[in-house]
């Protein structure tokens, strides 16, 4: 897969969670995706990724601004910065209790590509930040 084709892929992933398309998001993703949760557990599979993404829908708003995207030469791999813009709208599990708060938080994706779908996202952002922004 060529480098512009992969940074397409990954431009179009962005849209679709910014525009909260889930079908067309999901349809981006292979059947065995691996999903690296940040500071937390590996999960594998579409469903899988379906589900946090439910999860993650009901108790956040979000959206994605500043998104700079880079890729391998080859195109098996990008990675992407992006600043997210967020309310958190319900408690979530383990985390400050939810009142609408709002938060700005730098983050970044790493991805895998095979066959013109995204193979592998791991996510970081800094939870301990999050948190104090949204537990003051």
């Amino acid at each position: 897969m060529s480098r512009a084709r992969t940074e397409q892929l990954i431009a179009d992933y962005y849209q679709a969670f910014n525009a909260g398309d889930m079908d067309r998001f999901l349809g981006l993703l292979t059947d065995d995706v691996r999903h690296d949760i940040n500071q937390g557990e590996r999960e594998t599979g579409r469903e899988a990724f379906a589900a946090f993404m439910e999860r993650m829908n009901r108790n956040y708003r979000e959206q994605l601004v500043d998104i700079q995207i880079m890729s391998s030469t080859d195109g098996s791999r990008a990675a992407a910065e992006f600043v997210v813009l967020g309310e958190y709208l319900v408690t979530d599990d383990g985390l400050p209790e939810a009142r609408g708060q709002r938060y700005r938080l730098p983050a970044g994706a790493f991805f895998e590509v095979r066959d013109n779908k995204v193979a592998r996202i791991s996510n970081y952002y800094n939870l301990n930040d999050w948190i104090a922004q949204v537990g003051a």
